[in-house]
């Protein structure tokens, strides 16, 4: 059984790819045989002898072409222009985000053998201002064109789902903490800056007010999820093939207090808040999120706030040495 990871060098793919390896069997599809990971470039590719690392723009035909052969039955489309870079790039958005992704799509569809698709979709597809609340039944009304993006690629799978092209299967992802400390152009960023300024007990300036509210989820959970996903995906389809995934909601003061509490209240004084409206508007005034479709199918946050900043902090460590980062599993 062959995998094809695209994005495989951002930080969610390196955490995604480090799980693979420790894998024999990917549950519902059977023995791990060959794993394609594909990104312009790779800063420490995993030993394992059934990794492959191509270097390349999975926009580029040639790459794609390289990138399944063999026929992938599975592949995990991460690869992506993030949300203020998007909004800055707009060509380059467009490639990345939308015009790539057909393509694969499209090379699925010739190869014929309707593999699984894991593609991550954001919560950039609620647009903003948001309701007050958020549920399975809210409209889509993205505010930037990273969100017209995901909710074009959306669509697109279910189309190709229907048709019997592939077994496509959709998560909205919420803010994964922590991201590495290089920006990819994330506006939600911030939230990663927090928790490993706080946990190096350094200063940090918050682009958004104290009482600004996150939905939340450890990269560790973020990977169970996308697992998860993919074992979904050796069932039939259901009338739901895309799910906004659950996550734990806090504000920054939240977050903060419980740093707090672990720091002797030395934590506090290291915050500071120069809000920025557009940031705030689309990522920190999150209403809270009943996820029962997620929920039903088994999909899981991280159960508290303590859970989910021991996750990030043993995380953001880990990218202080990122010799460690991937670990080899035979």
């Amino acid at each position: 059984m062959n995998i094809l990871l695209t994005g495989a060098n951002g930080y969610i793919g390196q955490a995604l790819t480090e799980r693979l390896c420790s894998m024999q069997n990917l549950p519902g599809h059977g023995a791990i045989d060959r794993i394609v990971l594909c990104d312009i470039a790779f800063d420490k590719p995993p030993a394992d002898p059934r990794v492959y690392c191509l270097a390349g723009n999975i926009a580029d035909p040639a790459t794609l072409a390289t990138a399944m052969d063999p026929k992938p039955n599975v592949v995990f489309h991460l690869a992506s222009i993030a949300s203020g870079r998007a909004e800055l790039a707009f060509e380059q958005g467009l490639e990345t985000n939308l015009l790539a992704p057909i393509q694969l799509l499209e090379h699925l569809r010739r190869q014929g053998n309707c593999p699984t698709v894991v593609f991550t979709s954001s919560i950039a597809v609620f647009g903003a201002p948001l309701p007050d609340v958020i549920n399975d039944e809210t409209p889509l009304a993205p505010a930037l064109s990273y969100g017209v993006h995901k909710q074009a690629m959306e669509i697109l799978l279910a189309d190709y789902t229907r048709r019997g092209h592939i077994n496509g299967r959709a998560v909205r992802l919420p803010a994964i903490v922590p991201r590495p400390p290089a920006s990819n152009g994330a506006w939600s960023l911030f939230s990663s800056d927090l928790i490993r300024s706080l946990l190096h007990s350094q200063p940090c300036t918050m682009p958004v007010s104290p009482d600004a509210t996150l939905w939340l989820m450890s990269l560790q959970c973020c990977v169970s999820n996308l697992l998860h996903a993919a074992a979904l995906g050796a069932q039939p389809a259901g009338d739901r093939i895309v799910w906004t995934l659950p996550a734990l909601r806090a504000s920054i003061a939240e977050i903060v207090a419980a740093f707090d509490a672990r720091t002797d209240g030395a934590s506090s004084p290291l915050v500071s808040y120069a809000p920025k409206p557009e940031i705030e508007a689309q990522f920190g005034r999150l209403p809270p999120l009943y996820t029962p479709a997620a929920d039903k199918v088994g999909f899981q946050d991280d159960a508290s706030l303590d859970n989910l900043i021991d996750r990030a902090c043993s995380n953001a460590q880990a990218l202080q040495h990122p010799s460690s980062a991937i670990q080899t599993h035979n």
